[in-house]
């Protein structure tokens, strides 16, 4: 099995170069395209993340029962019939999913989304090409769970680097030879689904057992998954809470707001979600491995592993999250080169920078549950949340924009942090809760927050892009270090690999 360091580091790489490239092509974007195509592109990452609605908890599923197997807890027959009945599944709400949406491309173009510039044709057309590429990167979900189950991280994330690096690109290429238009974009991104398909499809399927040598038929029921309903069903019911609190503001806005303007909106939103894109290869690589420990009932390895991932996270996202949320209108006027867009949308990033970073941290308890198998507190919580977010969401959305959704995104996470994850650690672990919230998490965040805020009052006023990208350059890698010295774990782990 691979390293769980060596999958960690090559996980992270994978993100943050996925992270990096998609920030530095989205300007790019704007400027070939124009705000409205971009619009466009920004409701097809919207439909993504909803289209995650139909797992029903299936990918996380897969994972943990892959990594089971692997500790031993299941045959290779009964995980063989596992995979083939989910492999049904997965087949079947693709298709229902990705024919929905084509049979109301129509509706979507003409009733709900905004447009000066586009033909509604024009919008029909990516709508329905949005429809299949949607459900193609969907149904790569059942093979990324094996893949992450069997912890071949390494594998993962080099085709996340050869996929993305062709999806924001290559699409480059394409448009320099058949023209800078939104047909040829959607094109492009579903050509690079099929190859995304495939080549998930043909690494998860070397790694499963080979079917002579289960002892027994494969077959073709769904039985296998019955006794797996109850925690498949609870992953679902949390990864739907997931969904519509994190992409709720987005749904509204896309119907409220004229596309141009929804471009902007989601050119500042999707560069802050990379503060949470930072916290996805702990996820991917912890919950596996927390899964496999408990399975094996070594509980003290899984704490060692969860406070000392929350520290890495604290330092890397949370250190993101502060230096983008201080110098939210700099970075943008970099960025884009457009001071009425840096001024105009610095608020809005400040604020969802700023409840991105709590947000990276607020998962925490739901991988601790995950590999417990037990999601009712983070069910529980999400649901309450999300009963508060939803009309508090719609409210401040439709009255002030996107600065309201903002706020309403950054008060509600807030809360949830403070409030509910206390009771969740004191049912799960005893004892756990004051120790991680103010060594793990309060102890990494408070240094790069005053030494970014102090910086950020010295900061001189007039300055061309070049000097200030310099400087914003030295600044975060001083928020960054600070974090890093400010955890115990990381800043010894380093000091060892000095010495």
């Amino acid at each position: 099995m691979m390293s769980f360091k060596a999958n960690v580091v090559a996980s992270y790489a994978s993100q943050m170069y996925m992270a990096g490239l998609g920030i530095f092509i989205l300007p790019l974007y704007v400027e070939y395209m124009g705000a409205e195509a971009y619009g466009l592109i920004g409701f097809f990452t919207m439909l993504q993340a909803w289209f995650a609605l139909l797992d029903l908890g299936l990918t996380p599923t897969i994972s943990r029962e892959t990594a089971r197997f692997c500790a031993g807890s299941l045959s290779a027959l009964q995980y063989r019939q596992l995979y083939r009945a989910l492999s049904l599944i997965f087949f079947a709400i693709a298709s229902v999913g990705g024919g929905a949406l084509w049979f109301f491309s129509d509706e979507v173009a003409t009733q709900w989304l905004k447009t000066s510039t586009l033909g509604v044709s024009e919008i029909i057309l990516a709508v329905q090409i949005m429809a299949i590429s949607v459900a193609i990167r969907w149904l790569s979900g059942l093979y990324r769970g094996v893949i992450t189950g069997y912890e071949k991280i390494i594998q993962l994330s080099v085709i996340n680097i050869v996929v993305t690096s062709l999806r924001f690109i290559g699409v480059f290429g394409s448009m320099a030879v058949l023209g800078f238009n939104i047909e040829v974009f959607f094109y492009h991104q579903l050509c690079i689904a099929v190859i995304e398909l495939i080549a998930l499809f043909l690494i998860s399927r070397s790694a499963l057992p080979d079917p002579m040598s289960c002892g027994g038929t494969i077959g073709w029921s769904l039985k296998p998954v019955r006794p797996l309903l109850k925690f498949s069903l609870s992953v679902a019911l949390t990864s739907s809470i997931w969904v519509m609190v994190t992409q709720v503001d987005k749904l509204v806005l896309s119907g409220i707001l004229p596309l141009a303007e929804y471009g902007y909106f989601s050119l500042a939103v999707l560069f802050a979600a990379g503060i949470l894109t930072l916290s996805t290869p702990v996820s991917t690589a912890i919950m596996p491995r927390m899964a496999h420990l408990y399975s094996s009932g070594d509980a003290d390895g899984m704490i060692n592993i969860y406070r000392a991932t929350t520290q890495l996270v604290a330092a890397v996202a949370g250190s993101a999250a502060i230096f983008i949320a201080i110098f939210s209108e700099s970075i943008l006027y970099v960025w884009t080169g457009d001071a009425h867009i840096a001024k105009n949308s610095s608020i809005t990033l400040t604020l969802y920078a700023s409840g991105y970073g709590v947000l990276a941290i607020a998962a925490f308890p739901y991988y601790l549950q995950y590999a417990m198998g037990d999601l009712r507190y983070h069910l529980a919580g999400n649901i309450f949340t999300l009963a508060i977010l939803i009309p508090v969401m719609v409210y401040a959305a439709s009255n002030f924009g996107a600065e309201g959704a903002g706020w309403a995104w950054l008060t509600v996470h807030t809360s949830y942090l403070i409030l509910w994850l206390g009771y969740v650690h004191k049912k799960l672990v005893p004892g756990l809760h004051l120790k991680w919230l103010f060594n793990d998490v309060l102890r990494v965040y408070f240094p790069p927050m005053i030494l970014g805020t102090i910086i950020s009052l010295l900061l001189p006023v007039d300055m061309d892009r070049v000097e200030l990208f310099i400087l914003l350059s030295v600044v975060a890698l001083l928020v960054f270090a600070s974090s890093i010295l400010s955890s115990r774990a990381l800043h010894l782990h380093f000091l060892r690999r000095f010495r």
